[in-house]
């Protein structure tokens, strides 16, 4: 069973930058900010290149994905998301997630990657195990 409810499904997909958080060689935490979708239950994110975050993966497929949604709880507090969950690399599709993705974070009429002929690069895949934050999915048990 997916631990993405609708309510976490909805904010993953509704073109707020994600701060994705691999572990390096020597443990320490490297952040960097992606776009994601959702590929059933799994959230994906689309890369041209085998940068760090790709190489600390395959070296340590744990990772949590940070992101604020843009709501308000009844308090007043940003609502945010945080996802733990276990990444996994499949090769090629980057480009077209990529384009997928660039409807939603820039624009509908917007061609990405702007290039003529991108690599297939890579798609990382997080199968999500638990969610916190502030929101409705912190009630959601994992």
């Amino acid at each position: 069973m997916s631990v993405l409810s609708d309510e976490a499904r909805t904010a993953l997909t509704s073109g707020n930058l994600a701060h994705l958080t691999t572990l390096g060689r020597d443990g320490s935490p490297h952040v960097t900010v992606v776009w994601v979708g959702i590929d059933g239950d799994d959230i994906v994110s689309g890369h041209l290149g085998k940068y760090q975050k790709l190489r600390n993966v395959e070296r340590d497929p744990r990772v949590t994905l940070s992101m604020l949604t843009g709501g308000r709880n009844p308090i007043g507090l940003d609502e945010y998301l945080v996802v733990y969950g276990t990444a996994r690399i499949t090769e090629g599709g980057a480009p077209e997630l990529l384009q997928e993705l660039a409807h939603v974070y820039i624009g509908p009429d917007v061609p990405f990657p702007p290039m003529e002929f991108p690599p297939p690069g890579f798609v990382l895949r997080i199968t999500p195990h638990r969610l916190t934050g502030i929101g409705p999915w912190a009630d959601v048990p994992a």
